[in-house]
């Protein structure tokens, strides 16, 4: 029995998907996040066409510049920082940062997918290489969350002290 093309466009797209998730899972490199990521980054595309869109993270709003280090997007981390140092010193304005980090962080990561993705498979032929190829170079740095956890130990006791030490006067 022949396919006929319309089966044939079907099981091209269902190729195309399956190798679509590998390659976000390869990248996201945690097995329990990837139908999350996965679900963002198709809000993203639009027909082959990127479009920045809302996509809510707490991690992101919590964690800021933080998120995207973790998820090893330099670039957007280290403009996100200096937002946040700079505007940030007005408390509305932290809280604004906080929730356009929270609503458009997971873009950025995208972004970053999809520049790893055309890099991998510029230079890697076979599509198991690429899956491994793209686990490697991609995924996340386990140490941003422990650099997060102390430096918000020490700004809440920092906090505390300030707070009750002025009390006990």
């Amino acid at each position: 029995m022949k396919n006929t093309p319309k089966q044939g466009d079907e099981m091209t797209k269902q190729v195309e998907h399956e190798y679509s998730d590998k390659m976000i899972e390869a990248f996201i490199d945690k097995p329990e996040k990837t139908l999350w990521y996965r679900h963002a980054f198709s809000k993203f595309n639009v027909n082959g066409v990127d479009a920045m869109k809302w996509h809510w993270s707490w991690w992101a709003f919590f964690g800021s510049f933080f998120f995207l280090l973790y998820r090893k997007q330099y670039v957007p981390a280290l403009v996100l920082f200096i937002a946040s140092v700079t505007i940030g010193m007005v408390f509305p304005l932290s809280l604004v940062i906080s929730i356009l980090a929270g609503g458009y962080s997971t873009y950025f990561i995208y972004k970053g997918y999809k520049k790893q993705l055309l890099e991998v498979e510029a230079n890697v032929e076979d599509v198991q290489k690429r899956v491994d190829t793209m686990r490697e170079i991609a995924g996340f740095h386990q140490w941003v969350i422990w650099l997060y956890a102390v430096i918000s130990i020490f700004f809440f006791g920092t906090f505390t002290f300030v707070l009750f030490g002025s009390f006990a006067r």
